[in-house]
């Protein structure tokens, strides 16, 4: 798999709940950003473009 990087902007208090709901759920930050994309609903389409 290919993989890209990115860049995001936090707030200090929301960088710190974050690393730390990784840290006590044993977890990194990219495996629960990739788990929160992939439960994201799309819309489908209907002019199938």
């Amino acid at each position: 798999m290919k993989t890209k990087s990115i860049t995001i902007r936090l707030s200090e208090r929301r960088r710190y709940k974050l690393e730390l709901y990784a840290a006590q759920n044993d977890r990194t930050i990219t495996s629960l950003i990739e788990e929160w994309i992939d439960s994201l609903k799309l819309k489908e389409n209907s002019e199938g473009g």
